[in-house]
């Protein structure tokens, strides 16, 4: 069946981060007849523009744990950190062996993700670092979200994925795109809060400023968790060592909730480097230099990560839309909704995805 067919299902997937991006990879193999279409202000080549306006470019993108156990956000880190895993052998991600240190004494309950990792043990008393009573090790993954958007754009394109950049202001706009008997994705991510139809006002900013360098005697993640360790203050000290360029290392960072600001704070970076330094001292290496200061805003939400479908009588009747024409016909509208990862949107993103596919699959009663 082409995919010029007019009776082709239309899925427009709205967001080209990590998280539309990869259901659009998952969905385009379960159904590779369906027209695909991704809709986005920003597109994975941007990222040499240094906008800051959407997060998945400057995220740090390595697996670590964040925050306790969940049952659904378990199955989806599984499920990804496996996917991962596998796709060591194609140069975008790489093991990396970690270690992350603890201002409090610690129990079993903390370490929900050991059966994720691979080689998870307690540290000796003589492995933690200064200023931490506690610590474990474990071996990860990481990646170079930039060099990885890309990959997943060119494997889309490969499918005949169709790219449109546009600005929309309303899920409506996507519906048109997709038709009426097509479907949307939202996986806007923060623009969800400003979506006519959405604005889903559990949607916040956590802030991050971080800094690039060039670092090759760093060859470990060394980190207080995020969210975890330093809360009031809004710090979050952490390196992910990246599989490419050769050296390169994200120095971290801060976890400020509610912060919009993208402008880098100096103070804040001179703070970080302090940080990192008395974490690693191989940084002291004459070697090391700084690339460049990053800024991005992780997309939260209140109450977890919304996965979920929504019907929509359209077409939406709101202030802030023109009325619809006289005898416009209602109809309804299948939306399903993928969007407030906050900090863990790379390592849930295979299974969101796949979660997506399945409340996709449901609707439409399909087989892949």
């Amino acid at each position: 069946m082409s995919q010029t067919d007019e009776s082709v299902p239309h899925v427009v997937i709205l967001g080209a981060g990590v998280i539309g991006l990869s259901t659009a990879h998952v969905l385009s193999e379960k159904y590779p007849s369906y027209k695909f279409t991704v809709v986005a202000r920003d597109l994975p080549e941007d990222v040499d523009l240094n906008s800051q306006a959407w997060a998945s470019p400057w995220a740090g993108a390595n697996w670590s744990p964040i925050g306790g156990y969940e049952e659904k956000k378990y199955k989806r880190e599984l499920i990804t950190f496996n996917k991962l895993w596998d796709m060591i052998s194609s140069g975008l991600i790489r093991t990396l062996p970690s270690r992350i240190c603890y201002a409090e004494p610690v129990n079993d309950a903390k370490f929900w993700y050991k059966d994720i990792v691979r080689d998870f043990r307690i540290l000796d008393e003589e492995e933690v670092p200064s200023g931490a009573v506690a610590g474990v090790a474990f071996t990860t993954v990481s990646l170079n979200p930039q060099l990885y958007l890309l990959w997943l754009r060119n494997e889309l394109n490969a499918r005949g994925v169709i790219f449109l950049r546009k600005r929309l202001y309303s899920i409506q706009e996507a519906a048109e795109i997709a038709g009426p008997q097509g479907v949307v994705i939202n996986a806007t991510a923060l623009g969800a809060r400003s979506l006519i139809g959405v604005e889903d006002t559990a949607v916040y900013p956590i802030r991050g400023q971080t800094i690039l360098a060039y670092a090759p005697g760093v060859q470990e993640f060394l980190a207080h968790p995020l969210g975890l360790s330093s809360v009031p203050t809004g710090e979050a000290t952490y390196m992910i060592p990246r599989p490419a360029p050769h050296g390169h290392v994200l120095l971290g960072g801060t976890f400020q909730e509610d912060n919009w600001n993208l402008s880098v704070d100096f103070d804040t970076a001179r703070d970080i480097w302090r940080r990192c330094l008395q974490l690693a001292p191989a940084l002291n290496d004459p070697e090391t230099r700084i690339l460049g200061h990053n800024v991005g805003l992780r997309p939260a939400r209140r109450g977890g990560a919304r996965i979920e479908a929504q019907w929509y009588s359209l077409p939406l009747e709101s202030e802030f839309l023109p009325p619809p024409a006289e005898g416009a016909e209602k109809y309804d509208f299948l939306v399903i909704h993928a969007y407030g990862f906050g900090a863990a949107g790379y390592q849930g993103s295979w299974g969101a995805a796949e979660e997506v596919a399945e409340i996709f699959a449901e609707h439409f009663k399909l087989v892949a």
